[in-house]
């Protein structure tokens, strides 16, 4: 649905009939909720009240710096959900009126309303600096008369240079202006506007974000059909949306997790390297026994090996059995790779073939999607005959988590939650009477939380990790998350990355991507360069189509780029996992565009190519055969700790690399904690742990932590340069630590333990 109501900025189109806001009439408190009334003319005198629409407007805040706009045209129409969870903190609200505006303040965030005659507008400051706006022509119910269907929109003013960011995982230009955005799930590949997880919430460079609470297909036209404008419709009688200030970015990405939850904390060991079988490959327990021997053979560390679509027989997807004539006995073939170390991850997905058994249990059970007349609801599409689960029917859920429970207690150890995006709309009945079009988005939350929460209930929260493929708002309280299908080419390759930052402006902490490319296959030298990309994102698994993915048929440089990748990724496991951390207790990104780790650097607001992996590490992926690239580093002084060499900051670099380099600088005044174990992600983080000294300058401190495999902060660093000395204080756990500084020659390193 791209939705456009007007002609240019003067004349609507002749099919639509808009009521806009057009001044202030009255207002009312009903407790901490402001509700402000305004008519849709001026009016001059009081025949003028009559025969006119009106819009009534409440604010409220469910916690401090979020202020939530509710706009109601008609109020007696049904307006049912589902709704995006929401947290509820009892903010201190401030609501007072003076000769010429109506103020509602919660924390330093402010909606000023302007009661001046045919003067509508609302403007929303932190402090005394404006945010946004809405205004003139903005708010309004527009009704399409061709289409007998009515819509509410409102138009929220984009500053001089602001750039809008997210609205889930998007593929098309990572900064938003000029695009129009629908909130629509589906099943579209990489290379389109069609996305996998559509998040209804954007953030900007000025520091602030705005969540649409409407899980329905809600269209955005971005600097688009009016230029200066972020305008959002949604067709009904009602608008709901959070302005959400955490004054930074990065802020706001943390404020919006408080509102709509913040991630898991994934376990260590899902940090490690994943394998598949692929897709539509042909393969057996002779041929998974084989990569994984051939990784041994190649001392290639392994983590967890994925079974996709067909470890179940064909045409029954799903019915989360073991097709017998591949795998003659899974228990005893589960068991072996748990012996070599290995986690377990099967593929599933909700929808259930009419040739399953599980179908007709469903049917008879009522555990099933029905149309409005009570029939199963049905389809060709991806199986024959298949049927959903209705997770608004709480036995259907405890029916298909009983099902997937069966898998864990054989051996299974987490799940690929594939699809969720195919969602029927027309004449649907759903168990809980939540409206279809709603439900399209939504029906992924359910989903990925039924899988999620089964997985903590049998594993412990400590434990459970999903690879999801949809999402929408709140999602991101279930990693890890990975970007769908696509293509074996350096395009899709930058395009995956961009889908990937896009994400994480919507408090996505943990990504992953299928690292080589999904469809077709890659040259060795594409597969050599996603390796490195790969292995430096949160998680990390080579996944295809049609062919294998192991690195030894591409070539055999592949196989040491990949071990080596790898084993890296495995020692920089205490400053991940602290990272990881951090995500699950504040909601901020592992992996994070360049603008939201640096808010003051303009050449930082449209990089794409580049991202920050936690706090300290700056990745550039190489997309180029020549093994060129280039990157921005950010002011100060930054060390490569693939080159150990000093790189100068504040400028553009054009670089070339081979396989086994790229640009991966630490920033200067840091402390970089490394592990003594190359071969797994999940060990004593502060055994053996070296923490090195990035580039400290005089009179400078640094600090740093180092978690257990519980995400706990078990040792604390901090050092300090004075002339040629560094003290380093240890307190906390204490392993056999080690100091190295990089950087800078003839220090005298001074380290002091405290238990």
């Amino acid at each position: 649905m791209s939705m456009k109501f007007t002609n240019g900025y003067w004349c609507i189109r002749k099919e639509m009939t808009p009521l806009y806001a057009v001044e202030y009439a009255d207002s009312k408190r009903n407790g901490d909720e402001l509700i402000i009334y305004a008519p849709t003319k001026h009016v001059a005198h009081r025949g003028d009240c009559l025969n006119l629409g009106m819009l009534t407007v409440r604010l409220s805040s469910p916690m401090e710096d979020v202020i939530k706009v509710s706009i109601r045209h008609f109020e007696g129409t049904a307006y049912k959900g589902p709704f995006v969870e929401v947290r509820q903190a009892n903010p201190h609200i401030e609501i007072r009126e003076t000769a010429n505006a109506v103020i509602y303040q919660s924390g330093s965030t402010k909606a000023v309303i302007n009661k001046s005659p045919d003067s509508w507008g609302i403007r929303f400051l932190d402090g005394n600096r404006e945010l946004t706006n809405t205004g003139f022509r903005n708010m309004a119910s527009i009704t399409n008369n061709g289409l007998g269907k009515t819509y509410m929109v409102d138009a929220l003013s984009i500053d001089v240079d602001e750039y809008i960011y997210g609205l889930g995982e998007r593929f098309t230009p990572f900064v938003k202006n000029g695009q129009t955005v629908e909130m629509w799930n589906e099943d579209g590949g990489t290379s389109s506007e069609i996305a996998y997880k559509n998040i209804p919430f954007y953030i900007t460079n000025k520091g602030y974000g705005v969540l649409l609470d409407n899980e329905g297909d809600a269209s955005y036209e971005i600097a688009s059909e009016k230029v200066e404008r972020v305008q959002f419709s949604v067709e009904g009688e009602r608008l709901d949306y959070y302005v959400i200030n955490g004054h930074t970015p990065k802020g706001t990405i943390q404020k919006y997790t408080e509102l709509t939850g913040k991630p898991a904390l994934p376990p260590a060991w899902s940090f490690g390297l994943w394998l598949t079988t692929s897709f539509t490959t042909d393969y057996d327990e002779k041929t998974v026994g084989g990569f994984i021997q051939g990784m041994e053979e190649r001392d290639i560390p392994l983590h967890v090996f994925h079974f996709d679509c067909y470890w179940m027989e064909a045409y029954e997807w799903c019915n989360f059995t073991w097709d017998s004539k591949t795998f003659p006995n899974p228990k005893d073939m589960l068991r072996r790779y748990h012996d070599k170390g290995l986690k377990i991850c099967v593929w599933i997905n909700p929808y259930i073939g009419q040739k399953s058994p599980l179908f007709r249990e469903g049917m008879e059970n009522g555990y099933l999607l029905k149309k409005e007349n009570g029939d199963i609801w049905q389809t060709d599409m991806w199986q024959a005959g298949m049927g959903l689960v209705d997770f608004t029917n709480p036995a259907a859920v405890l029916w298909y988590q009983g099902k997937l429970k069966a898998l864990l207690d054989m051996g299974v150890d987490c799940f690929k939650t594939d699809f969720g995006e195919r969602i029927p709309v027309k004449e649907i009945g759903y168990y809980d009477g939540s409206d279809p079009v709603k439900m399209h988005n939504y029906y992924t939350f359910l989903y990925n939380k039924a899988v999620f929460e089964l997985l903590v209930q049998e594993r412990g929260g400590g434990d459970a990790v999903l690879f999801a493929r949809s999402a929408t708002a709140g999602g991101q309280q279930f990693p890890v998350h990975w970007g769908g299908d696509c293509s074996a080419s350096y395009p899709s390759m930058a395009e995956t990355l961009r889908s990937g930052l896009s994400l994480s402006c919507g408090g996505f902490g943990f990504w992953s991507h299928d690292v080589g490319g999904f469809e077709n296959t890659a040259t060795a030298d594409i597969y050599k360069r996603w390796c490195q990309f790969g292995l430096l994102s949160t998680h990390s698994r080579l996944h295809g189509s049609s062919s294998y993915r192991v690195p030894w048929l591409f070539d055999e440089e592949a196989c040491m780029v990949l071990e080596k990748f790898i084993k890296l990724k495995c020692r920089l496991m205490p400053y991940l996992y602290r990272q990881a951390a951090i995500s699950h207790e504040k909601g901020i990104p592992v992996m994070r565009p360049m603008f939201v780790e640096f808010p003051g650097d303009r050449a930082c607001e449209t990089l794409d190519k580049q991202y920050m992996l936690g706090d300290l590490l700056l990745v550039a992926p190489i997309f180029k055969e020549s093994g060129e690239v280039e990157y921005y580093v950010p002011e100060g002084k930054w060390y490569n700790i693939l080159t150990d060499k000093t790189v100068e900051g504040g400028e553009w670099k054009k670089e070339t690399y081979d396989y086994f380099h790229m640009p991966l600088l630490v920033r200067q005044n840091s402390i970089l904690a490394m592990g003594n174990n190359h071969r797994r992600p999940d060990y004593e983080y502060v055994e053996g742990v070296t923490l090195y000294l990035i580039l400290m300058e005089d009179g400078k401190m640094a600090y740093t932590e180092i978690p257990d495999l519980q995400g706990n902060s078990v040792m604390k660093v901090a050092a300090r340069r004075d002339g040629n000395k560094i003290m380093v204080t240890v307190t906390g756990q204490i392993g056999k630590a080690s100091c190295k500084a990089l950087g800078m020659e003839g220090m005298d390193i001074i380290m002091k333990q405290q238990t």
